[in-house]
Formats: C-alpha cells, sequence, structure tokens
C-alpha cells in the first residue's frame, strides 16, 4: 500500500433510514446499533504516518488460509464478515481463520482475537474473468465482543453517491510497491486515495477488455492505491464522525502506477447482504447525490 497523508475530507451530509417492527425497545436498539457504526473510539492517528495506529481501523480484519494473511475484509456485526469473493479460494471453512483487532502479522497483538468460519456466501453471479460481483460473507464460528479495537464498520446503502475527487482511505497489509516481494506487510496499513468516476476508470481498463458498471468502484491515483494482499479490504470514507464503507477491493492492474484500483460498490449490493443476513444488525447510511457522481 502506497504513503498516505492525513486529511480527513467529509463526504456529505448523514442520512439512515432504520426498519422496526413498530416496538419502542426494537427502534431503541436500532438506533444504538447504527450510532456506534463506523466509530473510532480512539483517536490515534498519526499525522503524515502510513503505518496505522493500533484502533485507528476496528473494523478491519485478516483473513488467513493454511496459517497465511491472504485477504483483507470488515466487520459489519458480531457474526459477520464482508470481503471479496475472489478471495474465497477454498469451500472448506477448517482452512480459514479471522483475526480482529490486529495492528501486526507478526509478534504480539494485545487486542487480537480470532475466530474460525463456520460458514461461506459467495454471491451467486460472481465471475472471476469480469470480477462481477466480487463480494462475499463469512459467519464466524462464535459472535465477537466489541472493544474500542473491534468495531463495526457502516456500510454505504442503496443510490449512495460518491463524488468524483472525494477522498477515501484503503486499508491493509498487502504489498507498498508493485515491485515488492508478494508477502504480507507486517503492519497495517493506511492510503488516502481519490475517488475516480466510472467513465474515466472504463477508460484505463478498456485496452484489457474489461467494463467498469455500476456495480463497481474507482480509487487511487499514482503512488497510492492498493496492491495484492489489500483483496477484500475496505475503502472507507469519513462521513462527520463516522466512516462508511463504499468498496470492497477487487482488481487493479497493477497497484498504484496511476490506475484507478476497482473496488466492489457495496451500496448495490445491500438487498444481497440483508437477504443473508436477515434477523441481524447491519448498519447502512446512504450517501446523497451532489455533483460530479461517479457513475
Amino acid at each position: 500500500m502506497a504513503q498516505a497523508e492525513d486529511s480527513r475530507v467529509s463526504v456529505s451530509s448523514l442520512w439512515y433510514k432504520s426498519r422496526c417492527s413498530g416496538k419502542t425497545l426494537c427502534c431503541i436498539a436500532m438506533l444504538i446499533y447504527i450510532h456506534n457504526c463506523g466509530v473510532v473510539p480512539l483517536q490515534t492517528r498519526i499525522v503524515g504516518g502510513d503505518n496505522a495506529t493500533a484502533g485507528d481501523w476496528p473494523w478491519q480484519v485478516s483473513m488467513h488460509f493454511n496459517e497465511r494473511h491472504i485477504c483483507g475484509g470488515t466487520v459489519i456485526n458480531t457474526q459477520w464478515v464482508l470481503t471479496a469473493a475472489h478471495c474465497i479460494i477454498s469451500e472448506s471453512t477448517s482452512r480459514y481463520l479471522l483475526y480482529f483487532g490486529k495492528q501486526t502479522q507478526s509478534g504480539f497483538n494485545p487486542h487480537e482475537v480470532s475466530r474460525s468460519v463456520s460458514q461461506i456466501i459467495m454471491h451467486p453471479d460472481y465471475n472471476s474473468t469480469t470480477f462481477q460481483n466480487d463480494i462475499a460473507l463469512m459467519k464466524l464460528s462464535s459472535p465477537i465482543t466489541y472493544t474500542n479495537y473491534i468495531r463495526p464498520v457502516c456500510l454505504a446503502a442503496k443510490s449512495s453517491i460518491f463524488h468524483n475527487g472525494s477522498e477515501c482511505w484503503a486499508t491493509g497489509w498487502g504489498r507498498l510497491s508493485q515491485n515488492e516481494p508478494l508477502v504480507a506487510h507486517d503492519i497495517l496499513q493506511e492510503v488516502q486515495i481519490p475517488v475516480v468516476g466510472n467513465n474515466l476508470c472504463s477508460s484505463f481498463y478498456s485496452f484489457i477488455n474489461v467494463t467498469i458498471t455500476c456495480n463497481m468502484l474507482c480509487a487511487g491515483e499514482l503512488g497510492k492505491g492498493v496492491c495484492q494482499g489489500d483483496s477484500g479490504g475496505p475503502v472507507q470514507c469519513k462521513q462527520g464522525s463516522r466512516w462508511i464503507q463504499g468498496g470492497i477491493s477487487s482488481f487493479g492492474i497493477p497497484c498504484a502506477v496511476g490506475i484507478p484500483e476497482v473496488f466492489s460498490r457495496v451500496s448495490e449490493f445491500q438487498s444481497w447482504i440483508t437477504g443473508h443476513l436477515a434477523g441481524t444488525n447491519v448498519s447502512f447510511i446512504k450517501i446523497p447525490k451532489k455533483k460530479n457522481k461517479t457513475c
């Protein structure tokens, strides 16, 4: 992951709509949950640092397969993790282990907990050639407990608009450059990247016949982007005091060389996510339309 600078940009005003059964207790519980999503309890960010500080991104997940980090993911509630479908390299749940509150890939992490996986749900229309519908859900073997270092992220709701040029952040343990060996970086990395409109993004990928659809979100610029090992992780934009996940790291050719990376656009999959997670709390927040929309 390329070098980041600390500049927090508010995307737009907060909007959300909760659905309850009409019972007072239900509605109160839902509002409390929404209030907590995407909030970082600890204000620890180091200005100008590309190494994330413990607690900066409490929803960040490290996915291990056969005891090795392969992808990222995000906490969306106490029992489910959101990631990319291409990260699911085996349907055998016993070969995965998910880490929460993890800061470094080696050494002792005092706030870390881990869970095995009991269920994997890949989008049925995922296409490994075109990267369409590159999204998956992983159910934990047992619920996690929220702490200052483990929290859920807010998800962008249906019809959310990410504006061209908006500054968001990508996080992960991927390579720092295209020429670096394919091993996970030890310390969680963060990088600030601008959203790129889909029309412009399409022009970069037309030479390899890749179609950028409205199910995708593009972000990145020269020297700033995501690399292998960051896949499945989030691109998140700050809105007031909350972070909203707009995309799931999907693909890029290559990384951080001036061609935007492509993310699965979370807002386009709200119905699919809620359909599989019925009966559990997942917070969606809508980013309303302004000028310079991306899709």
